[in-house]
């Protein structure tokens, strides 16, 4: 069964302000207007201080500065300010607080607070565990297209949490995560088409999804696509490109349970097919590698 195999919270904060650099004339107008009670110019004054630009980093400043916003029913600053308290950042850690001010920038439609909030309900932080009620946070975040929402809700239709077991509802959500390149998602659809559940067996399919996860640095996807080269799975059998990738999944993986170990018997099985030229080819391209949008850097 697959199971939620990403950060369920992330902690984003908005910037409203230009996206280029941040000037002492930009801090000083800003704090004239959130001393007037601006809650657009309170949120702007406290994501300079929680980033540091044009002021000294504060996140008690941020954080001070962000709820006089959030008091005002702006939502971007109730869900930052959640963020604070779960985070523990300019405020005491309380995931009950956390949810409370998720809750009420959910309710009004941030998909980042419905987002978390549907994870809190998930892991039972901050509000007890429901995963109906995961799903339904989920769900509306998911319809205003996050991807981790999408994602998360694929797996909760995987494993039948909170909603009745479908696999076909699962490869419908992961589909939309995936095309906005959510690594995750193409990983699971890549084993869905492998394996052929809630979806005919395509194997050019599943190679095509391992590899778009793989290119990103998905470890998963990476040892996927590396045993669909030595199998001659979907592609032409390679046994340099199957050593590449195993090899680059290899060092990804945390050494849990034996998985490094197992992982590099596997290699050690491979190589007793190769030769020392392609063994050496494989290492180099392992080396050189780097993940999509990153080759040109030096």
């Amino acid at each position: 069964m697959a199971t939620l195999r990403k950060l369920l919270f992330f902690s984003l904060v908005l910037v409203i302000l230009g996206a280029g650099g941040y000037a002492q004339s930009d801090f000083e107008e800003e704090l004239r207007r959130a001393q007037q009670g601006d809650a657009t110019a309170q949120f702007n004054l406290g994501v300079m201080y929680d980033n540091g630009k044009g002021v000294p980093k504060d996140y008690k400043e941020a954080a001070k500065w962000t709820r006089k916003a959030a008091e005002q029913g702006l939502a971007f600053a109730q869900f930052n300010l959640g963020n604070f308290y779960f985070n523990g950042e300019g405020v005491p850690r309380d995931y009950s607080e956390a949810a409370k001010w998720w809750r009420k920038a959910a309710e009004q439609g941030h998909a980042g607070a419905q987002f978390n909030l549907g994870s809190g309900y998930y892991f039972g932080q901050g509000v007890p565990r429901d995963y109906q009620e995961a799903v339904k946070w989920y769900r509306k975040a998911a319809d205003q297209g996050s991807s981790l929402a999408q994602f998360n809700l694929g797996v909760m239709y995987s494993d039948g949490e909170g909603v009745p077991q479908d696999d076909k509802e699962a490869l419908k959500w992961w589909r939309k995560a995936a095309n906005q390149d959510h690594a995750s998602a193409q990983n699971e659809l890549g084993v869905l088409h492998k394996i052929g559940r809630g979806v005919p067996q395509d194997l050019q399919e599943a190679v095509k999804w391992y590899r778009k996860a793989a290119e990103q640095g998905h470890a998963g996807a990476q040892f996927g696509l590396g045993i669909a080269y030595e199998r001659g799975e979907g592609v032409p059998r390679d046994y340099v490109l199957a050593h590449m990738w195993r090899n680059l999944a290899l060092f990804k993986v945390a050494d849990e349970a034996g998985t490094r170990k197992r992982k590099a018997r596997w290699l050690d099985d491979l190589e007793e097919n190769m030769t020392t030229e392609q063994i050496a080819e494989a290492q180099r391209l392992a080396r050189e590698w780097k993940p999509k949008g990153e080759e040109g850097n030096s």
